[in-house]
C-alpha cells in the first residue's frame, strides 16, 4: 500500500467512525417512536456495550510493575460517572426536546468548555484566538437553534439545556481524566470507565425505574444493539485508530464532519428539513471549533 493510499485508508477510517458516533442520536429519536423511556433505552445501550468492555478489561489488565495508587481508582469512578453515564443520560433526556441534527451542534461546543475549564482549575491561559473562537462557536449555536427556539419555546430550551449539561459532564471528563489516561492506559482506562457507567444505568435502573423491559416493539432492542456496536463499540476503536495514526489535531478537523453527517442522517431517516439558518449556524460552529483545533496544535 502505497503512502498516499495509506493516508486515504486512515481518513476514510476515522471518517466512518464519526459518521457512526454521529447516527446515535438518530437511533435514539427512532427509539422514542416506540415510547421507551430514556432510562430503558440508555439500559440497552449500556448492557449490549457491558460483556465487550469488560473482555476488553481482562485483555488489557494494568501493568503491573507500576504502582497505581487507590485515590486514582476513586478518580476512575469519578469520571466514568460523570463523562459516560450523566453525560450519556443528560443527552438521551435531551433527545426527547429537540432535533437530532440540533443535538449534534450542542454538544459539538465542548472544546471551548474544554478550554474554560483547564482555564479555570488547570491554570492554563487563554488564548486571544481562542476566546475569539469561543464566541464564534457559540453565535453559531444561537443562529442554527434560533428558529426552533422561537417556534417550540420553553420545550426547545429545556432540551438545549441538557443537552449543554451533557457537553459540560464529558468536557469535565476530558479534562480530569487527562492525567489518569497514561497510569492505567487508553483501552484499559475506557473499558473501566465504561464498566463503571454501564453499572450506574443499572443501578438507576433499579432505584428509580423497574419497569418492565421484555414488552417493547423488536425495534427497540435493535436499536438499542445499533447504539452499542455500532455507534458505542466500533466507532471508539475506528477514532482511536485515526487519532493514533495522524494525531489528535488533524484528527479534530475531520470532527467536524460529525454536525454535518448527523443533519444529513436526520433528514434522510427522520425527516428533519435543514434550514438555511440551522446551516449557516453549524458552519459557524465547525469554524470556530476548527480554529480551537489549530490553536491548540
Amino acid at each position: 500500500m502505497s503512502k498516499s493510499t495509506s493516508k486515504l485508508f486512515i481518513i476514510l477510517t476515522g471518517v466512518l467512525g464519526i459518521v457512526l458516533f454521529s447516527a446515535k442520536a438518530v437511533m435514539v429519536k427512532l427509539a422514542y417512536n416506540y415510547n421507551v423511556s430514556t432510562v430503558n433505552l440508555l439500559l440497552f445501550r449500556m448492557i449490549f456495550s457491558l460483556p465487550f468492555y469488560v473482555l476488553m478489561a481482562i485483555l488489557y489488565k494494568p501493568d503491573r510493575t507500576v504502582y497505581i495508587e487507590k485515590k486514582n481508582y476513586l478518580s476512575l469512578f469519578f469520571f466514568g460517572f460523570i463523562g459516560y453515564y450523566l453525560a450519556s443520560f443528560f443527552d438521551f433526556l435531551g433527545l426527547q426536546y429537540i432535533k437530532a441534527s440540533l443535538e449534534r451542534i450542542i454538544l459539538f461546543i465542548y472544546p471551548t468548555i474544554v478550554i474554560v475549564l483547564s482555564c479555570l482549575f488547570l491554570k492554563k491561559r487563554i488564548k486571544k484566538i481562542q476566546i475569539v473562537a469561543i464566541i464564534l462557536t457559540y453565535v453559531g449555536v444561537v443562529l442554527a437553534s434560533w428558529g426552533d427556539f422561537s417556534v417550540q419555546g420553553n420545550e426547545f430550551a429545556t432540551g438545549a439545556l441538557l443537552i449543554f449539561l451533557s457537553a459540560l459532564t464529558y468536557a469535565s471528563y476530558l479534562v480530569g481524566s487527562d492525567w489518569l489516561i497514561p497510569k492505567f492506559g487508553v483501552i484499559t482506562f475506557t473499558s473501566y470507565a465504561m464498566i463503571v457507567s454501564c453499572c450506574c444505568v443499572i443501578i438507576h435502573y433499579l432505584i428509580f425505574e423497574r419497569t418492565q423491559l421484555l414488552n417493547y416493539h423488536q425495534n427497540v432492542y435493535f436499536l438499542g444493539l445499533g447504539m452499542a456496536f455500532l455507534s458505542t463499540v466500533i466507532p471508539s476503536y475506528l477514532v482511536s485508530y485515526a487519532i493514533k495514526k495522524i494525531g489528535a489535531a488533524d484528527f479534530s478537523i475531520l470532527g467536524s464532519l460529525g454536525p454535518i453527517s448527523t443533519i444529513i442522517l436526520a433528514n434522510i431517516f427522520l425527516g428533519e428539513e435543514i434550514s438555511l439558518l440551522q446551516f449557516l449556524g453549524t458552519l459557524v460552529v465547525i469554524l470556530g471549533i476548527v480554529i480551537i483545533s489549530k490553536s491548540k496544535k
